[in-house]
């Protein structure tokens, strides 16, 4: 994304979720306050080293994550970032792609005090798994409105 007409803080971290890799990881964990808090579908951790962490453990199962920012505004005090996040599993071909939005919080220095993540990870993820996948497909046409 062209970060250009971004806020500096947040140009920041579009430039760090884009260009993120193993070595690089350092770089994005600078961008948040020391006990900032990340929460995703999956996680709630707080401080550098959890976040670390969280990212480290993304690298280890997944093959070639690159996350895409679609999307940015904001202001002093927060950002909107829509994001395609996309992603092999291991032993897999198929490339896989997992949209979703970001809220973040900075703090006077323009660093992320509170990240949270929005993903319907049912849909996205779990649909995925054979046997859990066609009870949630079912149920997802099952409740769904009868237009």
């Amino acid at each position: 994304m062209n970060t250009r007409g971004l806020a500096p803080h947040i140009g920041r971290v579009v430039t760090a979720y884009e260009s993120l890799t193993p070595a690089t990881l350092a770089g994005l964990v600078s961008v948040y306050a020391e006990d900032a808090r990340f929460i995703d579908p999956f996680n709630d951790v707080r401080g550098h080293g959890a976040l670390r962490s969280v990212f480290e453990h993304m690298f280890e199962a997944l093959d070639a994550p690159r996350f895409q920012i679609v999307d940015a505004l904001g202001d002093a005090a927060q950002a909107f970032l829509t994001w395609d996040f996309s992603f092999r599993r291991r032993g897999h071909d198929e490339t896989l792609t997992i949209r979703g939005a970001s809220h973040l919080h900075f703090d006077t220095e323009g660093r992320v005090t509170l990240h949270r993540d929005y993903w319907d990870a049912a849909q996205q993820v779990y649909e995925r798994v054979p046997l859990l996948g066609a009870l949630l497909r079912w149920l997802r046409r099952r409740l769904a409105a009868q237009v």
